[in-house]
């Protein structure tokens, strides 16, 4: 494996991978006819202007890694020798190194990366890379620390230096479209992509679409989104950068912006306002509903007719239940019937509590601040329970409501002064999104 250096290459840039349904595969150049159709259509002057403001316009992608740079000084006139391992197992840095460098100098270069990287845990499986001088002087050590950066070591006259590094990623934008027959992660993996983007684009519409309770067969998706690869071999997906779904036949759309005055990256429709609302539409992010909220309920244990003010969800045991909004801890223990529950105050008057809990998170405790999404406890089957599932429940000023049933406020738009900003910067994004397949129909038919 080469590491690269201090300075990087200038790459190309690469707009769009179609990854496509097996239906489509045949319409591949047809798209990209279209899509080049569309921004002469849309005219020179939005063409311009998204590739100056959108996130294309400063996409930069190597396609090979390059060497370590010489030293300045005397550059033309020094050679190094390379040594390249891949870490076996059960090895440590000391034994791999001492038949190529004195142990004094190893444990100096132990020493030199702990405020970085703990040279000890060295992980089987990894690269290794030693430089010296054509006189057997040590230059510098580089180790892949995963497959977005290493460590770097190097001599600066007495010293070692060490740093953490960027390894080159080349940066994919693709393309993809899906019909729904069963889940959405179904649909992505027969398309060939991991649970990971599914999970990504499902928290993208969480706030206005329940994964297992909502979608229907004949949904359909399409998003925008970044591959990373290395040396041609996929290492993970990078950003959505814009999402459609179709869902009952109810457009949803999403677009990522950068807030320039926050930094803050969120997601908006077309018109601006934001995704989110103010409660997600569920606790779990795949569960089966088994219990809704009613005021005339058979009790499963006591075989009586009781309100039921939850609604619960059957999850297997240890399934992670997220806060469905920001708040704060006001209870968490056993609770007789309830067995183990969490309390949460939010804003407006508004509670939820999250009853018959397996465990809670091990950061859980009275007091604590919570995210919307972070993960509070496990689904269990304490308390009055049948069996593994979770009771959620939610109240507002006091009195119980209908989680499924409320309607809940939005959160705030997207500042006035970035509007024409993001409007231009999502046009051609909202062209592909809608219309490419159908567009390519029509231009060659």
């Amino acid at each position: 494996m080469n590491f690269p250096g201090l300075e990087s290459d200038k790459g190309q840039l690469r707009i769009f991978e179609i990854e496509k349904d097996k239906g489509v595969k045949k319409k591949f150049f047809i798209i990209i006819a279209a899509i080049v159709l569309l921004a002469i259509l849309a005219g020179l002057t939005v063409f311009s202007s998204f590739l100056a403001k959108s996130h294309l316009s400063n996409q930069t992608f190597i396609n090979q890694p390059i060497s370590f740079p010489e030293p300045s000084e005397n550059k033309e006139r020094q050679e190094f020798k390379e040594l390249s391992l891949i870490i076996p197992p059960g090895k440590s840095l000391a034994e791999l190194l001492s038949s190529f460098l004195p142990y004094r100098l190893i444990h100096e270069l132990i020493r030199a990366s702990l405020p970085i990287y703990n040279l000890n845990r060295i992980k089987a499986g990894h690269n290794l890379v030693i430089k010296t001088l054509a006189s057997g002087e040590f230059h510098s050590l580089a180790y892949e620390i995963d497959s977005s950066q290493y460590l770097e070591i190097r001599r600066e006259n007495k010293t070692y230096l060490a740093s953490l590094q960027s390894l080159p990623v080349e940066k994919r934008l693709c393309y993809l479209t899906g019909e729904i027959k069963g889940s959405l992660i179904e649909a992505l993996n027969q398309l060939g992509e991991k649970d990971y983007l599914a999970l990504s684009l499902a928290e993208i519409f969480a706030w206005n679409i329940d994964f297992y309770l909502d979608l229907r067969a004949g949904d359909s998706f399409s998003l925008i989104f970044e591959k990373n690869f290395r040396s041609n071999e996929f290492i993970g997906y990078g950003d959505i950068l814009a999402a459609q779904i179709i869902n009952q036949g109810k457009k949803y759309q999403a677009f990522r912006f950068l807030n320039p005055r926050t930094g803050k990256v969120d997601y908006f429709d077309a018109e601006g306002k934001s995704l989110k609302k103010d409660f997600l539409r569920s606790p779990i992010r795949y569960a089966r509903i088994t219990s809704r909220y009613s005021y005339r309920r058979l009790h499963p244990i006591h075989k009586i007719y009781r309100p039921h003010y939850g609604i619960d969800y059957a999850a297997p045991l240890g399934t992670p239940v997220q806060a469905t909004a920001d708040g704060v801890v006001t209870f968490v223990g056993f609770n007789g019937s309830s067995g183990r529950m969490i309390r949460l105050r939010h804003k407006n008057g508004y509670e939820t509590l999250y009853l018959h809990l397996g465990n809670f998170a091990p950061e859980i405790r009275l007091g604590l601040q919570v995210k919307a999404g972070d993960v509070i406890g496990y689904v269990g089957s304490s308390g009055e329970s049948t069996g593994p599932h979770l009771d959620y429940r939610i109240i507002y000023h006091g009195r119980y409501i209908n989680p499924l049933a409320w309607r809940f406020e939005p959160a705030a738009s997207l500042p006035s002064e970035y509007l024409e900003t993001f409007k231009n910067s999502i046009k051609i994004y909202e062209y592909l999104l809608s219309t490419p397949l159908h567009l390519a129909n029509l231009i060659i038919f």
